[in-house]
């Protein structure tokens, strides 16, 4: 009997050992390949207590209001010096559940939270939406200034955001738009949108992005409060933070916003918003410091794997970069964009490694975008290994003229968002510089790569290497300097299949296309210099390679 105890506790330690090894294994892979100095990112340590929501008066069913519950179990284990949050299977109603300090909130298998749709229970706070500082009503679950916390577990945390978000009637099918209608709220004089209520609409009208900029007061907010829809996740402020394992679905607005936070590991995470969802962003990561973002899903109403840092002064101000961040195995759905930096980011951003995505179907897939206003400095991206299939707009998309729409938006619109005016260099001058790209394959998309900077603020120091696409259009690069390009395979309906304007410190070594193609490459623009464009095998170069009249004599040159 000795023997076998002593045999089955050598066994369990050697299973323990094996399981360790394998934690190690896998934080040690995240970090492989890194171009940068990246920290390893600290996790949180929860004490070992354990409470269940069920021992403070929670009842499922989603009939009952459990948000004391919530409060109570969160408040025993933190007296007890923190530990995990229990949520059993079931149906759970609450309103907001408010994080402290050394405590995990842990869903149990078949656990539904879902967040009340009575805005009372939401009360107007001070915060940062779309990078301004503002007021906007209290988050689903939210903290500031706290350390060690965790959401962890396989349970579904629903925002019901069909209650704070209005919807355009195109959006909808027949049935849906009357179902909708039938709810209450008040239609747009058009017909063609749907609101909440009367005040959303009145925000509405004075919002600038979302964010009505002329109101100063909380009492002024209160008058629109509906309008205030909040994030689904808020955390501000907050150190060694861990999400791992739920589903987080059907947000207000963006779903999770970590927001000067360091430390942060985002991983085995679920993200799911409806396609029609107004700025149902996946993950906007702001500001942050240290972070790992990993082998999740998206499908969502906006961008889904979003990094930002304020927008224009109180961005600034901010002093704050997205510094230190590893994105890795995810997947994205539907999206505006795949992984998409900006277009608040004017405190900055800087370390980035994206490797080992997928997008299928996504608006864009890889998406920078920023404007004239922002300031702020963008540099070390690094992106690789990266599949793509059926992207509506572009693939890999660098835009210093955002509109503000999505890109589809942008299409329907008819706008090209470029504006060649020269204008001065000052703090509002948003540079974006030191990008690499490799090992990028796109089966079909309208553009394959844009590349459009700024005349007075070139795109600085690009390379792309290794990229493989299939697109209507194949590249464009506009107002971009220092830009290499190495094995480009370019398979296009229309021509030309690269076309460069007022670019310079320009080398193509290797394009690849079908064959006997007029013109292959156009360049144009007054500011061209220093253009190179080599081992192109080209058959007939006079019509294969199409230059203005504008361009600079010798600013080109062809290297067989």
């Amino acid at each position: 009997m000795k023997i076998l105890k002593s045999t089955f506790v050598l066994l369990f330690a050697a299973v323990l050992a094996m399981g360790s090894f394998a934690q190690k294994a896998a934080v040690s892979s995240l970090y492989q390949g890194i171009e940068f100095q990246m920290p390893v990112v600290k996790e949180p340590v929860i004490p070992k207590n354990s409470v269940s929501i069920t021992d403070f008066g929670a009842k499922s069913g989603g009939q009952e209001l459990c948000t004391k519950a919530f409060a109570d179990a969160i408040d025993a284990a933190s007296k007890k010096g923190g530990g995990r949050v229990v949520i059993p299977r079931g149906t759970w109603l609450t309103g907001p559940i408010t994080l402290k300090s050394n405590i995990e909130l842990y869903s149990e298998i078949g656990a539904l939270i879902i967040f009340s749709n009575n805005k009372d229970l939401y009360p107007l706070v001070e915060t940062n939406f779309e990078g301004f500082n503002t007021f906007r009503c209290m988050s689903p679950v939210n903290g500031r200034n706290l350390e060690n916390i965790a959401i962890t577990g396989h349970g579904v945390f629903d925002g019901t955001g069909e209650a704070w978000r209005a919807v355009k009637k195109e959006k909808l099918t027949e049935g849906q738009w009357k179902k909708l209608i039938a709810s209450g709220g008040i239609i747009h004089e058009n017909g063609k949108t749907w609101y909440p209520s009367q005040q959303f609409r009145d925000g509405e009208k004075q919002a600038e992005m979302n964010v009505p900029r002329s109101l100063k007061t909380k009492a002024e907010f209160e008058k629109i409060r509906d309008f205030l829809r909040p994030v689904m996740v808020s955390l501000i402020s907050c150190k060694k933070v861990l999400f791992d394992g739920p589903t987080f679905q059907n947000s207000p607005a963006w779903c999770i916003h970590p927001l000067m936070c360091e430390d942060f590991t985002f991983r085995n995470m679920t993200i799911r918003n409806p396609w029609f969802s107004q700025n149902g962003d996946g993950i906007d990561i702001e500001s942050c410091k240290n972070s790992v973002i990993h082998d999740s899903s998206f499908d969502v109403g906006d961008d889904a794997i979003c990094i930002k840092s304020g927008k224009d002064k109180d961005g600034r101000d901010r002093k704050k970069p997205n510094e230190n961040l590893i994105v890795k195995n995810c997947t994205v759905f539907h999206g505006h964009g795949g992984v998409t930096v900006g277009s608040e980011m004017s405190s900055g951003v800087k370390n980035l490694h994206v490797s080992n995505c997928t997008f299928i179907g996504t608006d864009v897939g890889l998406r920078f975008k920023s404007n004239r206003g922002r300031g702020g400095v963008v540099e070390n991206i690094y992106i690789s290994n990266i599949e793509m299939i059926n992207i509506p707009t572009q693939a890999i998309s660098f835009n210093l003229f955002y509109s503000g729409r999505s890109a589809s938006e942008d299409l329907e619109a008819g706008a090209d968002g470029t504006v060649a005016k020269l204008l001065p260099v000052s703090e509002e001058t948003p540079q974006f510089k030191n990008i690499f790209i490799k090992n990028v394959n796109c089966k079909g998309a309208l553009l394959g790569i844009q590349l459009q900077g700024l005349p007075e603020m070139n795109l600085e120091n690009v390379e792309l290497e290794n990229i493989r696409m299939e697109a209507d259009y194949g590249l464009t690069c506009a107002d971009a300097s220092g830009v290499k390009i190495k094995n480009l395979t370019l398979i296009t309906k229309k021509m030309p299949v690269a076309d460069f304007k007022n670019s310079k410190d320009v080398v193509v070594d290797g394009l690849i296309t079908q064959s006997d193609v007029f013109p292959l490459i156009q360049v144009s623009g007054p500011a061209t210099a220093n253009t190179v464009f080599k081992n192109l095998g080209l058959t007939n170069p006079e019509k294969q390679l199409v230059l203005g009249k504008e361009v600079p004599k010798n600013a080109v040159q062809l290297v067989k």
